[in-house]
């Protein structure tokens, strides 16, 4: 079960990049985002893979704008299909498999930046094929929260398959299709994305 404390993370995370209306912080030239991604598992064990999040540019406040648009006007379907028609602006590698990256922004934090990237496809369907698995249907996107310090290294967490809706405040909730938390740590930005 999710705690409370992550889902309000999730909630504020859109929200506020939602809501912010200043440009990015990051370099015009992209850049590179290495992680730990880990997960532990109802039975008592882990497992672990390493995260790169390439980032070739930021969404601009009118991609923000028609995204946030499809969502309140068609949920996770809708922001999904706007999502497909946009060009791959960076990509998301968990272990061997690469997702492209469709909407990412940054907006800067007390001590560094917080990243929101967002894919048109799942990033990881964990156990959707297995017998008396809950139907995957609509869990169309993936995200990645990234919180980059300004010095050091950062954590983050990793939702690989997501439904997304507005609530009654417009904040954009997300429903995961997994039940295990994904958690990111040592989270490091570099200049450069070349993916």
């Amino acid at each position: 079960m999710r705690s409370e404390h992550l889902r309000r993370l999730r909630v504020g995370t859109w929200c506020l990049a939602a809501l912010t209306c200043a440009a990015s912080t990051a370099s015009a030239q992209g850049e590179t985002i290495t992680a730990v991604a880990a997960v532990k598992r109802a039975d008592g064990t882990s497992a672990s893979a390493p995260l790169t999040v390439v980032v070739r540019r930021y969404a601009t406040d009118a991609e923000r704008t028609a995204l946030l648009g499809a969502l309140k006007s068609g949920g996770t379907a809708a922001a999904r299909a706007a999502l497909q028609k946009a060009d791959a602006i960076g990509s998301v590698q968990l272990g061997s498999r690469s997702t492209a990256i469709k909407y990412v922004y940054a907006r800067p934090t007390g001590g560094g930046r917080l990243i929101t990237a967002v894919t048109a496809e799942p990033i990881l369907l964990v156990g959707a094929d297995a017998p008396g698995a809950k139907p995957a249907a609509g869990f169309d996107l993936g995200l990645v929260m990234l919180e980059v310090a300004g010095s050091g290294s950062g954590q983050g967490e990793l939702v690989p398959a997501t439904k997304i809706r507005l609530d009654q405040k417009d904040a954009i909730v997300t429903e995961d299709y997994h039940d295990v938390i994904v958690r990111l740590t040592n989270v490091v930005a570099r200049p450069g994305g070349t993916r």
